[in-house]
């Protein structure tokens, strides 16, 4: 069974204070959780005030389908970040 993860670097040079970046990752987080079903978690960066990597992890049982799935996550959250968002790693286990 494939699992797919997409990792998200972000950069927030708006947020001032940690409540201000947790903010935008709460909003990143359940709009993602409800739209496409996966699991979402901050994986570094916890304590920046500005800087953080996301995980976003998925399982199919067809690995085309598991990877498109995710480039639509991508997509989904490169409108929502917009500049925000710097990396991203797509990788099909």
């Amino acid at each position: 069974m494939p699992i797919g993860l997409l990792t998200l670097e972000i950069y927030i040079p708006e947020a001032h204070s940690l409540k201000d970046k947790r903010q935008v990752l709460r909003s990143l987080k359940d709009r993602l959780r409800g739209k496409f079903n996966v699991a979402v978690a901050e994986l570094e960066g916890q304590d920046s005030w500005q800087r953080s990597v996301v995980g976003v992890v998925s399982l199919a049982n067809n690995a085309g389908f598991l990877e498109q799935s995710l480039r639509t996550v991508l997509e989904e959250s490169e409108r929502h970040l917009g500049r925000d968002l710097v990396g991203h790693e797509l990788e099909v286990l």
